[in-house]
């Protein structure tokens, strides 16, 4: 009989729907991966045993049927797409298609299904049990390989056995057209059925499902015939026969007399008066006894976990339940055995004498009937539960019940799925969609959750059906129902779920300037000209000198506007931070390869806004390096005035740099210290998130995980929760390469509210699946829990820029990939603003969109008038004719934010002291053109670099305490380097919502004396 097609349990793996031969392959072979991942992320296999090359993802269990369906195995260890290869080309598994999914399931067969499509092929998104560098298909997603040989001629429905003829394709369902199921010797053929049936007496022989036979003495319960293309199923025992389909029988009838009549007992067949079976009462294992004989199939399975064998026993059933954890074992049709702990779907006892067919195994054992189970108990008890029922009262939320939905032919109603076998609830989908923010759900076969929008109903063009066809019990509550076949159980977020703000003021994207490069990484230095490093010896041009300054006074004259550094050895995927010496130099670390990974470079900024300077990058990599080499290693400015760098790999998709060490170097010898999170983590751990918290400890985000470090020792203080991911992955990311970006949210005098950690942005492993969220957290309160709130669209590899009014702008990136040369697709070409001062779910309001898409290596930076600027994208992302599809990008453009966006004249101050102690006090003299001083508002914006998503100050924004007298305002310094770390801060005054033009003041000093480091000729050394 037919089963629910979905999940681990797939009872009947041997069937194979109607079949599209594939003579034809090359042009499958063409639909290679849309993208590959480098070394270290998952990958599809580019090198396969012998002469088997990949066609791409498929779907799997259209209209019940299997993809692939002569042969299969189940590994929830060790399945690779190499042991399923191997399995279906050895011996009698001799097939010329083999295809894994769910992670840890093989099929093969010589055809295809005809309802099988190829999809992308970031649907097969799971990695390998055996090896998690591989993907092995998805839920109803194959990954399918062809060994190159042609497929033989396909099956057909055998027009007749000897006395036997073929009647055509007829209808069956649980109310059996032919009412005795029977076991056959060896596998389902059409002759082994029919000698079956012939041997036991019965003119009417029927194969079901590619492994079922039944016999009866008439075609009962209005059974009649169906097109024959119905009947499309592969024989389980001769691929080139067909046997049946979905509650379809190929139908059969002996022409002549037949020699017995039905009542003598073979095993497996229905029994008269003088039988000899008889139920197992005596001489079980354990406490198991026999609990009775019941119905089966009148509203559905009472029991799943089927297991068939053609020598099934009482015994053996007993032993596959108990092996599982199971109270209760029942046999079916001799071979069939069923486990769980409750009979389900409203079962009834049935006439003892129902259970009448020997077992396959032992011919004097009653293993059931057609329909009839015989169960045992473990615990003396039978439970039997209801029929299940919608679940449309007692919803969790403002959740309501909608209908049955059916699923859109060849695609999925919502796109995000979670398959849970043994534990999907009602309350457990809605609850699971509402935290990820989708306001509406679908359950369907019994064991799947769908999250996602209302309006994908409408783009899907949904329309209800009866609620009688969404009939399957919920895998984890028996009483309720969770869909049907490719139906819905479909509810829907009554309330406002995401108030995502629409303001009629957006703000706007604006050219800027033509570029010379495309720029690493972005940094605006104390003369208010912005450096930007490049790619230097691996740069795409050849005359690349791997730095330049942009003077944005001079914007107007391309010529005029750059001026031309220097570095010594390839910054690729360095570090930077602003240094709080009386130069503010900038400090880059790390490098792509070979002694850049040990690089150390430092620039003063000089000059003036219309005046170059002089100076330019120095480096000595014999007389000043990091202790390991780092490649996408993060630098942070600790309290005590030396810079931590942490993480990174040894060199270009080398081995991890797990650890973490200090510059200037302490003394003594090797001090660095090995982290061993990171290296559990590698490689998803790169260009960790590093925040100095105001206890002075210690916030570090990588991967998916989150820790609080002392910051003297670097022992771990407190193991955060791990961070949430997508709704459907929870091994999401949110560092490189799944690349979101993090910063700390607003400190306000007196500085005794927590502080709170923003992450926006990620992606998962494998199908690479951009996040749709942002996180945030107060790492260092009790039982802290991580807040989710739903982006408007999906981003990886975005940018977020702490603006002076404490909000935050997030841009560029992906809806799709993740970091890295050519693995990302369509860029997220809109920008939001992120408000902490609203409520949780209506902190983002969308704002404008550019035409420029900024993929891998952008930057945004805030500029000293308030602007934001915006650069490079390096996606190398090329069509196969070497034409680009995204191109190297050296548009610089800025963005005008809402507030510069009024009309308003920027309020003006003047401020003589830049150079401030902690605590002090410290005047300056404003001008306001709104409002007063009581509405003004005082902010300080860290002095930061911008590289893949990771703002190497953590975009720090304080709001200090002020007091005015006139237009004169004396402004309190923050108190310790735990609120402020020592360094450069721009000072904007905000006249309500607009922000002056900033003023660079330096705040702690130099404790680090870093001012005067390091003592060698060739290095430039301001002062502290």
């Amino acid at each position: 009989m037919q089963h629910s097609p979905v999940g681990v349990d797939h009872d009947k793996m041997a069937g194979l729907t109607t079949f599209l031969l594939i003579w034809i392959v090359s042009s499958l072979k063409d639909t290679a991966e849309a993208y590959r991942f480098p070394s270290h992320h998952l990958h599809r296999r580019d090198t396969l045993p012998g002469t088997w090359t990949a066609l791409g993802c498929w779907t799997d269990n259209v209209g019940g049927a299997r993809t692939l369906s002569a042969a299969a195995y189940t590994d929830t260890v060790s399945m690779t797409i190499e042991s399923c290869i191997n399995f279906c080309s050895t011996g009698s598994n001799a097939y010329v298609y083999a295809g894994v999914e769910y992670a840890q399931e093989c099929y093969c067969s010589d055809y295809f299904s005809s309802g099988a499509t190829n999809v992308t092929s970031s649907d097969c998104n799971m990695p390998c049990t055996g090896n998690a560098s591989e993907f092995c298909g998805a839920g109803n997603r194959l990954d399918i390989f062809w060994s190159g040989s042609q497929p033989p001629s396909p099956p057909v429905l055998v027009a007749s056995v000897g006395n036997w003829s073929l009647l055509g394709c007829y209808n069956d369902s649980a109310t059996r057209a032919l009412p005795y199921g029977i076991g056959v010797t060896g596998s389902v053929t059409v002759e082994t059925c029919t000698t079956a049936c012939y041997n036991a007496g019965y003119p009417y022989a029927g194969t079901e499902y590619a492994d079922e036979c039944y016999c009866g003495l008439t075609i009962e319960n209005n059974s009649g015939p169906t097109a024959n293309t119905d009947c499309d199923m592969t024989c389980a025992g001769n691929s080139s026969e067909l046997c049946g389909g979905p509650n379809r029988l190929s139908m059969y009838n002996y022409t002549q007399p037949l020699p017995t009549s039905p009542g003598v007992n073979t095993g497996g067949n229905p029994v008269g008066g003088s039988s000899t079976v008889s139920h197992v009462t005596s001489g079980l294992t354990g406490s198991w006894t026999y609990g009775g004989c019941y119905v089966d199939n009148a509203n559905g399975r009472v029991l799943g976990n089927e297991f068939d064998s053609s020598s099934m026993t009482v015994e053996s059933c007993i032993a596959n339940c108990a092996g599982q954890n199971f109270t209760l074992a029942a046999i079916e049709y001799s071979t069939q055995c069923f486990c769980g702990d409750d009979l389900i779907n409203g079962a009834t006892k049935a006439a003892e004498s129902d259970c009448n067919m020997g077992c396959g195994g032992n011919a004097t054992e009653a293993c059931g009937g057609p329909n009839r189970v015989s169960v045992y108990t473990s615990t003396g008890n039978v439970t039997l539960l209801p029929v299940p029922v919608l679940q449309n009262t007692s919803l969790p939320g403002q959740w309501a019940y909608q209908g049955c939905l059916p699923e859109p032919t060849g695609s999925r109603m919502f796109p995000y799925e979670l398959d849970w076998t043994t534990n999907n609830t009602v309350d457990a989908c809605l609850n699971q969609c509402a935290a990820f923010g989708y306001p509406a759900a679908g359950l369907e076969y019994g064991e799947q959750c769908f999250c996602g929008d209302i309006s994908d109903v409408t783009a899907n063009d949904g329309t209800f059906v009866s609620d009688s066809e969404c009939n399957v019990a919920c895998s984890g509550d028996p009483i309720h129902l969770c869909g049907g076949a490719s139906k819905l159980s479909t509810y829907y977020w009554t309330g406002t779920m995401n108030q995502w703000n629409t303001p009629a003021n957006t703000g706007y994207y604006e050219f800027f300037i033509g570029g010379l490069v495309v720029p690493l990484i972005a940094t605006v230095g104390i003369n208010n000209k912005v450096t930007f490093l490049e790619k230097w010896g691996t740069s795409e041009y050849d005359n690349s000198t791997g730095a330049y300054e942009l003077d944005l006074s001079l914007v107007d004259n391309y010529q005029l506007a750059w001026r031309e550094m220097h570095v010594k050895t390839d910054v690729f995927c360095s570090g930077s931070i602003v240094l709080p010496d009386k130069g503010a130099r900038l400090i880059n670390v790390g490098g792509w390869s070979l002694e850049s990974t040990f690089g150390v470079r430092l620039y003063t900024p000089d000059g003036s806004p219309g005046v170059n300077g002089t100076n330019d990058w120095e480096e000595n990599v014999d007389e000043l390096t990091l202790q390991r080499g780092r490649w996408y290693p993060t630098a942070m400015m600790m309290p005590n005035g030396s810079i931590l760098v942490v993480g990174g790999e040894s060199g270009s998709n080398a081995s991890p740099q797990p650890s973490l060490e200090i510059l200037p170097k302490p003394p003594g010898g090797d001090t660095v210290i090995t982290l061993d999170y990171l290296q559990r983590t590698d490689p998803n751990n790169l260009y960790p998130f590093l925040l100095v918290m105001p206890s002075g400890r210690f916030f570090i985000g990588y991967y998916n995980e989150a820790r609080v470090l002392d910051p003297v020792t670097f022992d771990t203080v407190t193991v955060l929760p791990n961070m949430p991911g997508a709704v459907n992955n929870f091994l999401a990311g949110r560092t490189y390469p799944m690349e979101g970006s993090a910063v700390l949210l607003p400190q306000h005098a007196p500085y005794t509210d927590p502080i709170e950690v923003l992450i926006c942005g990620g992606s998962t492993i494998g199908a690479a699946i951009a996040l749709d969220n942002c996180i945030s957290i107060a790492p260092e309160v009790e039982n802290a829990a991580w807040t989710l709130e739903r982006m408007p669209s999906k981003r990886v590899m975005p940018c977020m820029v702490t603006l002076p009014d404490g909000t935050y702008m997030i841009l560029n990136g992906a809806h799709q990939g993740v970091a890295g040369f050519g693995l990302a697709t369509d860029p997220n070409l809109g920008a939001l603003l992120y408000d902490p001062s609203s409520p949780i779910g209506q902190r983002i309001s969308i704002l404008n969109n550019t035409i420029v898409a900024r993929l891998y290596h952008s930057e945004a930076t805030l500029l000293p008038d308030g602007r934001v600027l915006v650069s490079g994208s390096d996606p190398q992302t090329y069509y196969p004719n070497g034409s680009f599809v995204y191109p190297e990008e050296m548009r610089v453009e800025v963005y005008i934010p809402p507030y510069l966006n009024q009309g308003l004249r920027q309020p003006e101050f003047t401020i003589s002291v830049t150079d401030w102690a902690l605590g002090g006090q410290y005047s300056i003299a404003v001008t306001l053109f709104q409002g007063t001083t009581s509405t003004m508002r005082i902010s300080l914006v860290a002095a930061s670099s911008s590289t893949h998503g990771n703002v190497m100050s953590g975009g720090r924004i304080i709001f200090p305490e002020f007091s005015c007298s006139g237009t004169t305002c004396t402004i309190t310094a923050p108190p310790n380097a735990f609120v402020c770390p020592p360094g450069w801060h721009q000072l904007f005054i905000l006249d309500g919502p607009t922000p002056s033009h900033s003023a660079w003041v330096r705040i702690g000093g130099d404790p680090g004396q870093l001012g005067n480091w390091p003592a060698y000729p060739d290095f430039t050394t301001p002062g502290v």
